[in-house]
């Protein structure tokens, strides 16, 4: 086992779980970053069902419950809107980008005046993959919860092959791996529920299997997954498709290759790059993503390599114990960084989904 200094990330532990606990709306809502003014205000299904999670299983399982309730107030509030963009799917009128359902709310369940790279599918796949793990892992009922999974399942079946923006909201044009896996990951989560009535589990079941079949057909090069459908470049996020997701089994050629194609092209000391010509402040390493790749790398057996991972990301906290989105050393374009600062201000910190991903993969390597 590495060294790890316990005392030191056992304090920057803490101060994850009282970051998320201190900083959660009343009504449930995750703020991304409470300071960030790009993200002041708002709550992304994508990061809160990740921070759900990890709240799920580092003993704070009401705070998860509570964002999930979250969750199902503003989608059934949407009902209109989805049924809508589910009628027009099906009669080959599909609604514009922009007005499908938005990556991030409000923490009233609104959808906020600012523009942004709104269309994303990842995280409705994500919320439900993370909202039956949530319940599982805690004997929870969900009957309260059924017409938010069923509005879900409606769209998501209704439009899981539509190009979106990915999770860094770029690339539109693009199917991405890593949303797809997500999307998934939720209907093979809802289909196998019990909860759905006939109709819909055999919908979302077919689905499911569609996308596999998509994956393994045009999201593998060389024999691993690649960012994109007919690509050949690697995101950081697929990592996240063997764990926490599990949606690519741990023990396959398939998920040991894209581990290793990750850690080869973009891990640098334990700091983990979203992709090669990352120039979004400069384009640093993320700590989060340092902890999904140690997910992956614990799920496939390498447990020491997934100790030195968490050991970085930890060591990325501030001195009063906040974690940023990036760090801004080892930099891909450091000649970018001053145009974002100067329109948005210093990094996100702190960013409520990197203290998540920390006490997620701290689950892991310490209770295996």
């Amino acid at each position: 086992m590495p060294h790890v200094d316990r005392a030191a990330a056992e304090r920057v532990l803490a101060a994850s779980r009282d970051t998320i606990s201190r900083l959660q709306d009343a009504n449930g809502a995750y703020p991304a970053s409470p300071t960030f003014s790009a993200y002041r205000g708002y709550c992304w299904f994508r990061d809160g069902s990740f921070i759900a999670d990890a709240a799920s299983v580092a003993g704070l399982p009401d705070s998860a419950s509570a964002f999930f309730d979250w969750c199902a107030a503003t989608l059934t509030s949407r009902a209109a809107a989805v049924t809508d963009i589910v009628a027009r799917a099906k009669t080959s009128t599909p609604v514009d980008d922009l007005h499908m359902l938005p990556a991030r709310f409000t923490f009233d369940g609104g959808v906020g005046v600012d523009d942004w790279w709104d269309f994303q599918l990842d995280g409705y796949g994500t919320y439900l993959w993370a909202l039956f793990a949530h319940a599982a892992r805690h004997d929870l009922p969900l009957e309260g919860h059924l017409a938010a999974i069923q509005l879900t399942v409606d769209y998501l079946v209704s439009s899981w092959d539509r190009p979106c923006y990915d999770w860094w909201e770029e690339s539109s044009g693009h199917r991405h791996v890593s949303t797809l896996g997500c999307v998934g990951a939720g209907l093979e989560a809802a289909a196998a529920s019990a909860l759905l009535d006939p109709e819909r589990e055999a919908a979302a079941t077919l689905a499911a299997a569609q996308i596999r079949d998509l994956i393994e057909r045009e999201g593998v090069v060389d024999g691993h997954l690649v960012k994109w459908l007919g690509g050949t470049s690697v995101d950081a996020s697929l990592s996240a498709l063997v764990s926490p997701l599990g949606y690519i089994p741990a023990q396959t050629d398939l998920a040991r290759a894209t581990v290793t194609a990750v850690e080869s092209e973009l891990a640098r000391d334990h700091g983990v790059y979203r992709y090669l010509g990352d120039t979004f402040y400069g384009g640093g390493r993320w700590p989060l993503l340092s902890c999904f790749l140690g997910l992956a790398m614990h799920a496939t057996g390498r447990e020491d390599d997934a100790a030195e991972y968490l050991a970085w990301a930890a060591r990325t906290a501030t001195a009063t114990l906040d974690m940023p989105e990036q760090v801004s050393d080892q930099l891909l374009a450091p000649e970018r960084i001053q145009e974002w600062e100067d329109k948005w201000g210093a990094v996100a910190t702190p960013l409520l989904w990197s203290h998540a991903m920390l006490l997620r993969l701290n689950a892991e390597v310490t209770h295996p």
